[in-house]
């Protein structure tokens, strides 16, 4: 089945991205895709994996009942999912995210000591390998 999970590996923001600081998507009345998955993953620090965030915001936004969730996550996932690579988090809102060794997320906004050791590759994984640091999708086009 294919995943959208990272395992000891950094994404660092886009290099377009346009805020210089980790802010807060704006809220909605209905919340976007990023307000929810900031939400998810900032008050649960390396909780939830990718595939954990993608389909339960996914469920969410579609109203998918609890007891239906197990089967909707096979078929959801049956199908290539975006990653976070592509996430208005690391593309607008200047959150870097840190998948550790079993996958599981956290925050690190672009204006703090943390993002920028993991962006370096200072900081190893648990198992002192160098973490992979890999970088946003663009969110505009490269001219030619």
């Amino acid at each position: 089945m294919p995943s959208t999970n990272y395992y000891d590996t950094f994404i660092a923001v886009a290099i377009d991205c346009p805020v210089v600081e980790g802010i807060e998507p704006p809220r909605r009345e209905s919340p976007s895709i990023a307000e929810r998955t900031y939400a998810m993953i900032s008050r649960h620090p390396y909780e939830y994996t990718s595939d954990d965030v993608i389909f339960a915001v996914h469920a969410d936004r579609h109203d998918i009942p609890e007891r239906e969730r197990a089967a909707a996550r096979l078929s959801f996932f049956a199908k290539d999912q975006a990653c976070l690579r592509s996430s208005a988090l690391c593309k607008r809102y200047g959150w870097g995210v840190h998948a550790d060794a079993r996958g599981r997320l956290a925050l690190y906004g672009v204006e703090t000591q943390s993002y920028r050791d993991f962006a370096s590759g200072r900081v190893a994984a648990a198992d002192g390998q160098q973490i992979t640091v890999v970088t946003a999708m663009r969110s505009s086009r490269l001219s030619a």
